[in-house]
Protein backbone atom coordinates (compact mmCIF):
# COMPACT_ATOMS: atom_id res chain seq x y z
CA UNK A 1 0.00 0.00 0.00
CA UNK A 2 1.34 3.41 -0.95
CA UNK A 3 2.30 5.78 1.85
CA UNK A 4 -0.13 8.41 0.57
CA UNK A 5 -2.97 5.89 0.95
CA UNK A 6 -1.95 5.26 4.55
CA UNK A 7 -1.95 8.99 5.28
CA UNK A 8 -5.41 9.38 3.71
CA UNK A 9 -6.71 6.47 5.82
CA UNK A 10 -5.28 8.01 8.99
CA UNK A 11 -6.85 11.37 8.10
CA UNK A 12 -10.20 9.68 7.47
CA UNK A 13 -9.99 7.78 10.76
CA UNK A 14 -9.26 11.03 12.61
CA UNK A 15 -12.32 12.63 11.02
CA UNK A 16 -14.52 9.67 11.98
CA UNK A 17 -13.21 9.78 15.55
CA UNK A 18 -13.88 13.52 15.65
CA UNK A 19 -17.45 12.95 14.52
CA UNK A 20 -17.96 10.31 17.19
CA UNK A 21 -16.29 12.22 20.02
CA UNK A 22 -17.08 15.81 19.08
CA UNK A 23 -13.54 17.09 19.77
CA UNK A 24 -12.40 19.58 17.19
CA UNK A 25 -8.72 18.78 17.78
CA UNK A 26 -8.96 15.52 15.87
CA UNK A 27 -10.40 17.40 12.91
CA UNK A 28 -7.52 19.86 13.02
CA UNK A 29 -4.98 17.04 13.26
CA UNK A 30 -6.54 15.44 10.19
CA UNK A 31 -5.42 18.55 8.28
CA UNK A 32 -1.85 17.60 9.17
CA UNK A 33 -2.42 14.02 8.03
CA UNK A 34 -3.90 15.29 4.76
CA UNK A 35 -0.87 17.56 4.26
CA UNK A 36 1.38 14.53 4.74
CA UNK A 37 -0.69 12.65 2.16
CA UNK A 38 -0.19 15.48 -0.33
CA UNK A 39 3.55 15.40 0.41
CA UNK A 40 3.51 11.64 -0.22
CA UNK A 41 1.71 12.19 -3.53
CA UNK A 42 4.44 14.66 -4.46
CA UNK A 43 7.00 11.94 -3.85
CA UNK A 44 8.56 13.33 -0.68
CA UNK A 45 10.58 11.09 1.59
CA UNK A 46 9.00 9.65 4.72
CA UNK A 47 10.94 12.04 6.95
CA UNK A 48 9.60 15.00 4.96
CA UNK A 49 6.07 13.61 5.21
CA UNK A 50 6.39 13.36 8.99
CA UNK A 51 7.76 16.90 9.31
CA UNK A 52 4.97 18.30 7.13
CA UNK A 53 2.33 16.43 9.17
CA UNK A 54 3.83 17.73 12.40
CA UNK A 55 4.09 21.35 11.30
CA UNK A 56 0.61 21.57 9.82
CA UNK A 57 -1.11 19.33 12.38
CA UNK A 58 0.30 20.91 15.52
CA UNK A 59 -0.01 24.40 14.10
CA UNK A 60 -3.62 23.78 13.12
CA UNK A 61 -4.57 22.67 16.64
CA UNK A 62 -3.60 26.10 17.89
CA UNK A 63 -5.20 27.89 14.92
CA UNK A 64 -4.63 27.71 11.19
CA UNK A 65 -2.86 31.07 11.19
CA UNK A 66 -0.40 29.67 13.77
CA UNK A 67 1.07 27.35 11.16
CA UNK A 68 4.44 28.71 10.08
CA UNK A 69 3.76 28.53 6.37
CA UNK A 70 7.18 30.02 5.67
CA UNK A 71 8.80 26.98 7.28
CA UNK A 72 6.55 24.67 5.28
CA UNK A 73 7.47 26.56 2.11
CA UNK A 74 11.18 26.28 2.87
CA UNK A 75 10.76 22.53 3.34
CA UNK A 76 9.11 22.25 -0.06
CA UNK A 77 11.79 24.35 -1.76
CA UNK A 78 14.56 22.40 -0.05
CA UNK A 79 13.02 19.17 -1.26
CA UNK A 80 12.67 20.49 -4.81
CA UNK A 81 16.24 21.84 -4.93
CA UNK A 82 17.89 18.76 -3.35
CA UNK A 83 17.70 16.60 -6.47
CA UNK A 84 19.25 19.12 -8.92
CA UNK A 85 21.93 20.06 -6.36
CA UNK A 86 22.81 16.40 -5.81
CA UNK A 87 22.97 15.86 -9.59
CA UNK A 88 25.29 18.86 -9.95
CA UNK A 89 27.62 17.62 -7.20
CA UNK A 90 27.64 14.14 -8.74
CA UNK A 91 28.48 15.55 -12.20
CA UNK A 92 31.34 17.67 -10.86
CA UNK A 93 32.67 14.73 -8.85
CA UNK A 94 32.50 12.48 -11.89
CA UNK A 95 34.30 15.07 -14.01
CA UNK A 96 37.08 15.47 -11.43
CA UNK A 97 37.56 11.72 -10.96
CA UNK A 98 37.51 10.97 -14.69
CA UNK A 99 39.99 13.79 -15.37
CA UNK A 100 42.32 12.46 -12.70
CA UNK A 101 41.95 8.95 -14.07
CA UNK A 102 42.86 10.08 -17.60
CA UNK A 103 45.75 12.12 -16.27
CA UNK A 104 47.19 9.24 -14.25
CA UNK A 105 46.61 6.57 -16.94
Amino acid sequence: MASSTVWWLIAGAAIVLELLSGTVYLLLLSAGFAAAAVAAHAGAAMSTQLVVAAIVGVGATRRLSAVKWGVAGRIVWAWILTIPAAAFVAAVSYWVVSSLHKLLS
